[in-house]
């Protein structure tokens, strides 16, 4: 699917197909309260669904205290609510046709981690962790797995970045180094849709570089800045 970047799906499009493999595009807006739909036309057009992977996200730098609530709703519906109601599709496909499945919720370490001036932001991915886990449950018993996968500082448009940087900039703060590949967030994606990855169910994966680890850290060398966007 793709909201503004045609011509990159196209792109995308055109290179599964040089693979060998089918693939369609379908318009998409995850702020929508027909988002799920689009999984509906692209199962119809692709003969089925086995593999449904939320990555559309948006955010917001603002204090809470100065937060409006058409900012708040835009947020949960795009990084929440259309997540809900794509899997929610893709679910119902899945248990229709019996084969069970693979859904991958990409979320964010804000899922465990909060960030000054995300409110939005990490209440919707904490509550798309927890949906995560709820769906991990309720869809065991159909052969479906649910997990999450939770990105620290990737290298890419939305972070002002392109993907080189992954390999030229450099982060102190974190363990590795460095911010995080594309290609490092999609491996283990293709993990969890695969299936060697049939007895892993209710998990959130962090590929963040060991960011998560350095929070009892926060205070060795903490500006009082810190409390400032």
């Amino acid at each position: 699917t793709m909201h503004e970047d045609e011509d990159g799906a196209r792109r995308t499009a055109a290179d599964v197909v040089e693979r060998g493999q089918r693939c369609a595009v379908e318009p998409f807006d995850a702020a929508s309260s027909q988002a799920g739909e689009v999984v509906d036309r692209l199962a119809d057009s692709l003969g089925g669904i086995g593999v449904l992977v939320n990555v559309a996200g948006t955010g917001h730098s603002t204090p809470a205290l100065e937060l409006d609530l058409v900012t708040w709703n835009g947020v949960l519906a795009t990084d929440l609510s259309g997540p809900f109601l794509c899997a929610r599709h893709a679910a119902r496909r899945m248990v229709q046709a019996g084969r069970g499945g693979r859904i991958v919720n990409v979320t964010s370490v804000h899922e465990h981690v909060p960030r000054l001036g995300a409110a939005a932001y990490c209440a919707a991915k904490a509550g798309l962790g927890m949906l995560t886990k709820v769906l991990a449950l309720e869809l065991a018993e159909h052969g479906i797995t649910v997990n999450a996968v939770a990105p620290g500082e990737i290298a890419t448009e939305m972070t002002g970045q392109d993907e080189e940087d992954a390999y030229r900039t450099s982060r102190p703060g974190n363990p590795l180094g460095r911010p995080g590949h594309v290609n490092e967030v999609a491996s283990v994606i293709g993990f969890l849709a695969s299936p060697r990855a049939a007895y892993v169910t209710g998990s959130s994966y962090a590929v963040d570089g060991g960011l998560m680890l350095m929070s009892a850290h926060g205070h060795d060398d903490a500006d009082p800045g810190w409390r400032r966007l």
